[in-house]
């Protein structure tokens, strides 16, 4: 994590990851939810926490869930159905439920169908919050698969050049296992920065860096500076200007709209103006297209040069693998 982004150490309080599961726990049921499901979305937030995503941990995003359940955007023990299956794909309903609950299933659907066909793919639509996706690519990995999550929900990031939002912060995630290095993980937004980071920035009384977010003209704020009021600015996409690729993150923002909503049959959120998430869970069987030993000695290796590559001058080690700004 940047340092910005760091709670001041007069402000930190450390508690057990157990005790804190427990407490968020206590929450979900609180809010509604089954004692199981409670558990699942507690871990989700939680694991985001010990892996240092703290902008989808538990301290972020808690107060944000306790809010959407009041106003009634989310639901406690949503009837979730699916509603267009083929061996190798799925359709799911989510009825407004918290995704940072329901990915499990959704995830876990991709990969049993991954098993008997080589590939799953499971779209999610009319549903809540995914949390650090991430999280969900993982159960994949875990089982001996590649793991490919995206999410497209709300509007923050103007287009390139654009003076209105259109796209939410997308995020995209990948992971994949390893035999003795530790699994890949990918998980980052398509804009320059997350939206929950911005939301930890302020909390923590950080600045935002230059390239991060336009004004409300459209126009990037290349200086450091406080971050404004809500309606005053919007995020940039990955890249923030035109000369550093910001047509990479406005491609990348849009082809998650096009694999996550499109695909569910939902519209994004710019054609409606609503927060309402999307989700593309996939699940690809290594078996099916190589020897899992080699997939995973060969992960290894790869990783282990990446590694140890010669850092630059100041720096001891490169950057590891999942940065997540």
């Amino acid at each position: 994590m940047l340092e910005r982004f760091k709670v001041p150490k007069k402000d930190q309080v450390r508690i057990s990851a157990d005790s804190l599961r427990a407490t968020v726990t206590d929450f979900f049921e609180k809010m509604g939810e089954t004692k199981k499901d409670a558990a699942i979305g507690a871990n989700t937030l939680v694991t985001s926490d010990l892996r240092g995503v703290e902008s989808h941990g538990v301290s972020n995003m808690v107060a944000k869930y306790l809010q959407y359940y009041k106003e009634g955007s989310i639901k406690a023990r949503p009837n979730w159905k699916i509603i267009r299956e083929t061996p190798g794909t799925a359709n799911i309903d989510a009825d407004s439920g918290l995704v940072i609950i329901l990915g499990q299933a959704a995830m876990q659907l991709a990969v049993d169908k991954a098993k008997e066909v080589g590939v799953g793919v499971v779209t999610v639509h009319n549903s809540g919050h995914s949390g650090a996706i991430g999280h969900h690519a993982m159960r994949a990995a875990e089982q001996d698969m590649v793991g490919m999550v995206m999410t497209a929900a709300g509007t923050r990031i103007a287009p390139t050049f654009g003076a209105e939002s259109r796209f939410g912060t997308n995020p995209i995630a990948i992971a994949a296992p390893a035999r003795k290095e530790a699994p890949y993980l990918f998980d980052a937004a398509t804009s320059s920065v997350a939206m929950n980071k911005i939301w930890l920035a302020d909390r923590v009384g950080a600045k935002v860096a230059p390239g991060w977010i336009a004004d409300k003209n459209g126009s990037p704020i290349m200086e450091e500076a406080a971050i404004p009021d809500d309606d005053d600015f919007f995020l940039l996409p990955l890249g923030g200007t035109r000369e550093m690729g910001s047509h990479k993150g406005y491609g990348l923002s849009l082809m998650t709209e096009v694999l996550a909503a499109l695909m569910a049959g939902a519209l994004p959120s710019m054609l409606l103006g609503d927060r309402v998430s999307k989700h593309f869970f996939a699940a690809y069987n290594i078996e099916a297209f190589t020897d899992v030993n080699t997939f995973k000695d060969n992960m290894d290796e790869t990783l282990h040069l990446l590694k140890t590559t010669k850092p630059v001058i100041g720096v001891s080690k490169v950057q590891r693998q999942n940065p997540k700004i």
